[in-house]
């Protein structure tokens, strides 16, 4: 006993790594330079196209940067923080922050639970029905905004739309002749969610209904022999594997939704009131012409509040890929 505890070998300790040869550091430095000279290109083009105006807009937020300087070649005076003073307190800027933001939780709910409840039912209908309803979505889906807009602009047409020949035809009077659907704010938001839904049901329809084809057959039988029916199903078994999904969904739904232009200007132009519709994007668009300055003071604001709305998707990705 005590010559087998003598010759016995003596364990290495653990938790240190051997160091790399030379051979596998020489590997490692040209595995490092092929990716970065692969990555080169997209790394420049990123420095370019992004990075170049986002430092350009931070620090002309600073000054007082106007039209009459880039038109005199001469350099704009630091104004720190008066910008940003200015944005917030002599403008209309916190009221179309307010509206904005009202306006993309509205469109963001009705977006996301109209696309799952479209994707739940693909799955229960047929090939015929199933491929009917994706060539529809697909319509929708690709129909350009500005095309989009036009289009529901003539169905609520004060003169020729349908809606108001709809609505006179089921109450048999003639009330809503004539009627302006874009003058009211609050109707003009109504035509601006329903387009904004239109076009955005389709992208969320499709990607749910690809994520309900991962959940595992043998689970969903599991569930039903165990009585788990309806939305106690949908919650406690289904939603688990969409979590991940339904989460990408709703931040690009949440960016999207916040930086809407097209709709909102070129339902303006068709006689919406433009002080009372304005969101971030047109709000911006509109500002006022050369000042620069206070105009990349509103795009840093705009660039900070996505980015906070984001970080929690960004952290949790970050978390699920160190795991």
């Amino acid at each position: 006993m005590a010559e087998a505890l003598l010759t016995a070998p003596t364990a290495k300790p653990a938790g240190r790594r051997p160091r790399p040869t030379a051979r596998e550091r020489a590997r490692g430095r040209r595995d490092a330079r092929g990716a970065w000279t692969l990555l080169a290109p997209s790394v420049v083009i990123l420095a370019v196209m992004v990075g170049y105006p986002a430092v350009l807009m931070v620090v002309q937020s600073f000054t007082d940067y106007s039209i009459k300087n880039k038109v005199q070649g001469t350099f704009a005076d630091f104004v720190g923080f008066a910008n940003y003073l200015e944005v917030f307190t002599q403008s209309d800027f916190p009221v179309v922050l307010m509206r904005s933001l009202g306006l993309m939780v509205a469109m963001t709910v009705l977006i996301v639970l109209l696309g799952v409840l479209v994707a739940v039912l693909m799955t229960r209908l047929g090939r015929g029905w199933r491929i009917t309803v994706s060539v529809g979505l697909l319509l929708a889906w690709a129909m350009p905004p500005l095309a989009a807009t036009t289009v529901w602009g003539w169905i609520f047409d004060t003169q020729y739309g349908v809606v108001n020949w709809a609505l006179n035809t089921v109450t048999g009077t003639s009330d809503w002749t004539n009627h302006s659907w874009l003058l009211n704010p609050w109707s003009f938001y109504m035509v601006l969610t329903i387009i904004v839904v239109w076009q955005g049901v389709p992208f969320v329809a499709f990607t749910t209904f690809a994520a309900l084809g991962q959940v595992p057959g043998e689970v969903l039988e599991a569930s039903s022999l165990d009585g788990a029916t309806g939305f106690a199903r949908f919650r406690l078994v289904v939603f688990p594997y969409l979590r991940s999904v339904l989460t990408v969904v709703l931040v690009l739904q949440v960016i999207w939704n916040l930086r809407i232009f097209t709709q909102v200007y070129a339902l303006q132009s068709r006689g919406g009131l433009v002080s009372e519709t304005n969101v971030l994007g047109t709000y911006l668009f509109r500002q006022g012409v050369g000042e620069f300055g206070v105009t990349s003071a509103i795009g840093v604001i705009m660039v900070v509040l996505l980015l906070a709305m984001s970080w929690g998707y960004v952290r949790t990705t970050l978390k699920e890929e160190e795991l």
